[in-house]
């Protein structure tokens, strides 16, 4: 019964890919409570920040920020693109990066150029051959990233902004909306505009000291650096939930598989067996 034991075989073998893929899930389902820790953590400095940042945008100082100001003329686009490093979490990083093209495309049809900073390895072997821009590739930040990681990337694209080469910088990242849903989503990070949250029906004013140019330019960059961690951070959560789904998926379909093969090898050997049962009964009729 050669065919029943390739059947077997196959039938070990996704029994041995489901015990992988059960593993990395419940690997994934750990990672994912900690991720989720070090997002909801990170939260509320970036609420609060941003609730200061709403009232300076409102607020009449007596120094205008470049970083508030809108350009006239739109030439060129910065993003700085956050994905993971690694693989086996479902459709997460290709919904992001169709995002991304999506509008890419929109603005190339009115001649607008990008330059772009990828954070994760796949980001970087997506855009690679893209025909954008990269100024700036970083891999390797682990599920545990630190702040000061993200320093020099920031910079680079900020620089860029000052000296005009640039004149609207976003970050793209996953937003985690829940376990099951993850929101493909791009920030405008400069020049800063009014969301949702911004439309007060009262603001107040600072007293920067030493002065309001020095004071800005340190709160407006903080303010940057905060919003792209927390996209650095949300996006890891999307990833441990995106990859816990995905195991988890391929760990029943798995189980589907085995159920149905061994119910074609219950066949296969019930018609063996029944097929030398008849040659047996033939033989001892003809003797």
């Amino acid at each position: 019964m050669a065919a029943g034991k390739e059947i077997r075989t196959q039938i070990s073998s996704i029994k041995n890919t489901q015990k992988i893929t059960s593993a990395m899930e419940m690997v994934a389902s750990s990672k994912m409570k900690k991720a989720q820790d070090r997002m909801l953590a990170s939260r509320p400095y970036c609420e609060k920040i941003s609730n200061v940042i709403g009232h300076v945008a409102y607020a009449h100082s007596e120094f205008e920020h470049p970083y508030m100001n809108s350009s006239e003329k739109l030439q060129r686009i910065g993003i700085i693109i956050i994905s993971s490093d690694r693989g086996l979490c479902g459709g997460l990083n290709t919904n992001l990066f169709r995002h991304i093209l999506k509008q890419v495309v929109e603005y190339q049809a009115k001649g607008v150029e990008f330059d772009i900073c990828t954070i994760g390895k796949k980001a970087t072997s997506f855009f690679k051959n893209s025909g954008l821009n990269v100024k700036y590739v970083l891999t390797d930040l682990g599920d545990a990233p630190h702040f000061n990681d993200l320093l020099g990337t920031i910079k680079v694209m900020l620089d860029g902004f000052d000296t005009g080469e640039t004149q609207q910088l976003s970050v793209a990242y996953n937003k985690f909306e829940n376990t099951m849903v993850q929101a493909p989503t791009i920030m405008q990070l400069v020049p800063m505009v009014a969301g949702e949250s911004d439309n007060m029906n009262h603001y107040w004013d600072y007293i920067y000291e030493p002065d309001a140019q020095e004071a800005l330019s340190a709160l407006l960059v903080r303010y940057i650096e905060a919003l792209v961690y927390q996209g650095l951070v949300e996006n890891i959560a999307c990833e441990q939930s995106s990859r816990m789904i995905a195991m988890k998926s391929a760990t029943d379909n798995a189980g589907d598989m085995v159920t149905e093969l061994e119910l074609v090898y219950n066949k296969a050997r019930q018609a063996a067996i029944t097929q030398e049962i008849s040659e047996i009964v033939g033989g001892a009729a003809a003797v």
